[in-house]
């Protein structure tokens, strides 16, 4: 998504959470070394049980402070690969965001953004200008702006997807079937 692309929006359904919420619960360590699918079905097993089967594709995360702490292990991936399309929270941390990079998820801070949304609630995200709005209640913030080819590589699928549409790397081949 560049150029004219950017000054679309995104909008998803807002799931809350608090402050420092550690890669741990994202992507617990007994699921470590299994398939992305199988730790995609354990993300917040720990702290909220059953979200993994009522997120969907396109809900955002609506955090306070601190958001990704922990290990550098690759949480964004599994977020991603539940459907999350957006991170916001009031500060990310910086493993977790390189990594929220990395793996093509969206991931912002947005002083205020914790008090401004209740679970349930729909975010808008306008590429435009950083801007997030609460569809419901009409709030309106303004997220901390990334640069524009980081910003390409998180909603580009992330960077070996990135690089192989740019044809810098050859694409993965295709895993066979079990």
């Amino acid at each position: 998504m560049s150029g004219a692309a950017m000054s679309q929006t995104l909008a998803g359904r807002v799931w809350k959470f608090s402050d420092h919420i550690n890669t741990d619960l994202m992507l617990p360590g007994s699921v470590r070394q299994a398939a992305e699918e199988v730790q995609a079905r354990h993300v917040f097993v720990a702290n909220r049980p059953g979200w993994v089967d009522q997120v969907q594709r396109g809900d955002f995360i609506v955090a306070g402070e601190n958001f990704g702490t922990g290990s550098s292990r690759p949480a964004a991936r599994s977020l991603r690969n539940c459907g999350v399309a957006c991170v916001l929270a009031e500060t990310i941390n910086g493993l977790f965001f390189r990594n929220a990079v990395n793996y093509g998820l969206l991931a912002l801070e947005c002083p205020g953004v914790s008090a401004a949304f209740a679970e349930g609630q729909t975010a808008v995200f306008d590429f435009a200008d950083f801007s997030v709005r609460n569809r419901e209640t009409g709030a309106r913030l303004q997220a901390l702006s990334i640069p524009r080819k980081l910003l390409d590589v998180m909603v580009g699928g992330g960077l070996l997807p990135v690089m192989e549409a740019r044809g810098l790397i050859a694409p993965e081949p295709a895993k066979a079937a079990p």
